[in-house]
């Protein structure tokens, strides 16, 4: 009985050892896997881990991927080293004026470079975009609108101002924190006073108005000018016209003129032809006749006249057809020399043709 007693004592001391040693086992294996996942993180891609032992700063970063650290003993924070883009909202501004306006957001691009993160971590903390940034685009923002008024901040500027802060930023940033670079800097329309705003909107329309109106004048200026440039080429034209239609006629004139002195020119040379001609006819009858009208061909002549007549005449007085009273001294024409009885035979051929002309003028006077 006793030996039962034993044994069932003995089996129960086991069961406990053996409970409390299954407990024991269970503890240190969760402690182990509550200390093998502290210790074990994960870094992403486009960052850096810091790691932070008793407060103090480590040199030694760790890229992306997973590291092992002592639990309870060492931190670590991650540090983007890609672009990324910080928002500073509600950013109040004085003017100089002294109204006081809101920009509603500010986008702040940056990049903080590998190299740089333990400087920049050891000196402004892992947060080091609030101070450097954040309180950086306060100061500067309140900076540019206390120099200058609402109507250059609202319009005028407006368009400056991100430029401005970029560039201010990494002036200051070159000092502070080499290695913190500014990519961008979009600034969003600040609020203004809801007063202020109608002016500006009416002050926008009369300026729209102002615009159109001045632009409406440019197009009525440009048709003037337009019209006044065709006028000007519509009158060249036209004097051009009229000079080339002077030249032709001019031209014309002168061909005219140069037709007319040919026409002269020929109507003298055949004139002239003619009359040498006549010159030359009358000289050569001239001469013909000296050779011909001899004393005695005259003399036969004279007898033939005579023998031609139907009247005789007898006595001393004779006819004065046989008597020249042009003849000097009152020669007859017997008594003349040859030139002189041709003269004075065509003087008398003459009075004859005078005398006949006469009349049938006479006899044509009767009939009438």
């Amino acid at each position: 009985m006793e030996t039962g007693n034993q044994l069932a004592q003995v089996d129960a001391v086991t069961r406990t050892t053996m409970t409390y040693a299954c407990a024991l086992i269970v503890t240190l294996v969760g402690v182990l896997s509550f200390l093998m996942h502290s210790s074990i993180h994960k870094i992403e891609e486009g960052h850096l881990a810091v790691y932070y032992r008793g407060g103090a700063l480590l040199t030694s970063p760790n890229g992306p991927g997973y590291h092992i650290m002592l639990p309870f003993i060492t931190s670590y924070r991650s540090v983007q080293t890609t672009l990324q883009t910080d928002e500073v909202k509600n950013v109040p501004c004085g003017t100089s004026g002294g109204v006081m306006i809101f920009f509603d957001r500010i986008e702040v691009v940056n990049m903080l470079v590998p190299s740089a993160v333990v400087s920049v971590v050891r000196n402004y903390t892992a947060d080091y975009d609030k101070t450097l940034i954040f309180n950086k685009i306060h100061h500067e923002l309140n900076q540019f609108c206390s120099i200058h008024t609402l109507q250059e901040v609202y319009i005028e500027l407006f368009d400056i101002i991100d430029e401005y802060l970029k560039t201010a930023l990494q002036k200051e940033l070159n000092i502070m924190a080499p290695g913190l670079t500014v990519q961008a800097v979009r600034v969003t329309k600040p609020k203004i006073p809801e007063a202020i705003r109608r002016n500006f909107e009416l002050m926008e329309a009369e300026k729209s108005r102002l615009l159109i109106t001045s632009q409406t004048q440019k197009v009525v200026e440009k048709e003037a000018e337009t019209e006044r440039k065709k006028a000007i080429i519509e009158a060249q034209k036209i004097a051009q016209v009229a000079e080339i239609q002077f030249k032709q006629k001019v031209m014309e004139k002168e061909t005219e003129k140069k037709i007319s002195e040919i026409e002269d020119s020929a109507f003298l040379a055949r004139e002239r032809a003619k009359a040498d001609a006549e010159y030359y006819t009358a000289e050569r009858l001239a001469e013909a006749n000296r050779v011909k009208l001899t004393p005695e061909y005259l003399e036969l002549m004279k007898y033939q006249a005579i023998a031609a007549s139907s009247k005789i005449y007898f006595g001393q007085d004779i006819p004065s057809m046989f008597v020249d009273n042009s003849a000097p001294s009152g020669r007859t024409q017997a008594e003349l020399g040859p030139s002189e009885q041709h003269r004075s035979l065509d003087k008398t051929a003459s009075s004859r043709k005078l005398t006949h002309s006469a009349g049938k003028v006479s006899r044509m006077d009767s009939v009438r």
